[in-house]
């Protein structure tokens, strides 16, 4: 019997057993920690990853804002046979208190520029205009910072942005959240060339509290994409998505608010992913007492779900984020999750369901260790050695009081299955 057997065996006799014995069962996390390679630890306060190719070479390229550091920068991918080196970087400017960091080609000129969510007393939300010639990207003086015009003067601690498309004209649009006092989900218009900054105007769609998640999906099969949030605080907390009403006048109002699931619950990040392959795309979310929160998806309006509670209680910190993912490459969907307050305990592990994913205990195995790591953030699974296997990029902003940067753990099961004897045929479980 293979160890992987053993573990699914013990998380079966978990199911059957009262929750204090099964908690017993399954505590620690299985496995050995994954390498780690770090992409950059020069800054201070590295706070969120996100993805796209800046240069056209076929590469995922990342964005980061290094909170403390109080900068925005763009890394470039240097391919897999390099990948485990540090990347080539570029400060694209100045961003004190920056939260979030996307890109987003927002004068329709071919080049991504990057957009800077700064929240604490800036409150602002920053365009880097990348040069237009992409030999220059790594040349700092190449970018132009600006501000986009604030709709509130001042008063939102903006947390989270998204480029969308939402009026069908000019260029693409800005959606954006925020935190704090008077809160808000809304979405800039952009106007003709979406160079003049002052020229955007900002559309409320929702009042919020703690803006945690914004993902563009088509929610309710009408062909437009609507908005999925996680709201950390406040009476419209939980897990909901906007319903975009169509292209008019009406989209300048607020659209209107469904709810799925975690009303009761401090939320923090959200994905979405079809967890029970059932065709239905669902929800994972990470809540605050160290559990992550299934919404199963019930009916292609987006009006049905079902909430299941999976453990993440594994010699762990407080659950951060999490998303779905084929981590062992065996066909079936598993969970990975990052972690907050994770000093001296696991910050980052995958989890593995046994016969269903409505399961409580899953079988968890390790990916970061327990030794560096306090505050890790939002994830994003990608093949960036080249063997075919999801890695697991994301940063940590709180060890040694710098945190530990922008890095990447190396998915040890590509490697594994290349040296694996051939396929039998038979199934895997």
């Amino acid at each position: 019997m293979k160890w992987t057997d053993g573990i699914r065996c013990l998380t079966l006799l978990a199911t059957v057993l009262p929750a204090s014995v099964a908690d017993l069962v399954a505590a620690e996390p299985v496995g050995g920690p994954w390498a780690r390679h770090t992409i950059d630890d020069t800054s201070r306060g590295a706070d969120g990853t996100k993805l796209a190719d800046i240069n056209g070479d076929g590469l995922m390229d990342i964005a980061t804002g290094w909170e403390e550091g109080g900068i925005t920068r763009v890394y470039l991918n240097p391919g897999h046979g390099k990948a485990t080196s540090r990347w080539p970087a570029v400060t694209v400017g100045r961003t004190p208190s920056v939260e979030d960091a996307v890109f987003a080609d927002l004068d329709s000129d071919g080049a991504l520029d990057v957009v800077s969510c700064c929240e604490g007393r800036t409150k602002k939300v920053f365009v880097h205009w990348a040069p237009d010639n992409r030999e220059q990207i790594l040349t700092p003086q190449a970018w132009k910072q600006d501000v986009l015009a604030d709709p509130e003067n001042g008063a939102q601690q903006w947390m989270f942005a998204w480029p969308m498309q939402i009026d069908g004209e000019n260029g693409v649009d800005l959606v954006a959240g925020s935190k704090g006092k008077n809160a808000q989900i809304g979405w800039f218009q952009a106007p003709k060339g979406g160079r003049d900054l002052s020229a955007y105007r900002w559309h409320p769609m929702s009042a919020a509290g703690w803006v945690m998640s914004i993902w563009k999906q088509d929610m309710d099969g009408d062909g437009d994409s609507d908005l999925v949030v996680s709201d950390r605080r406040g009476p419209l907390r939980g897990c909901r998505w906007l319903e975009n009403p169509g292209i008019g006048s009406v989209q300048t109002r607020p659209w209107n608010n469904h709810f799925m699931g975690a009303q009761d619950k401090e939320v923090l990040s959200m994905a979405l992913g079809d967890l029970d392959e059932d065709g239905l795309q669902d929800a994972v979310v990470a809540v605050k007492d160290m559990k992550i929160l299934f919404l199963k998806r019930l009916d292609r309006a987006g009006l049905k779900w079902h909430t299941y509670v999976i453990s993440a209680d594994f010699s762990a910190g407080n659950t951060r984020a999490v998303v779905v993912a084929d981590v062992d490459n065996d066909k079936q969907p598993d969970l990975v999750f990052t972690t907050w307050n994770a000093k001296g305990r696991h910050g980052v592990l995958w989890l593995e369901y046994g016969r269903t994913p409505s399961e409580h205990l899953w079988t968890p195995h390790q990916i970061s260790g327990a030794e560096r790591g306090v505050k890790y953030d939002r994830i994003e699974m990608l093949d960036l050695d080249g063997d075919g296997d999801l890695d697991l990029l994301t940063c940590e902003e709180r060890e040694g009081g710098r945190g530990m940067g922008v890095f990447w753990y190396e998915n040890p099961f590509g490697k594994r299955q290349q040296s694996a004897p051939a396929d039998t045929g038979k199934p895997r479980r």
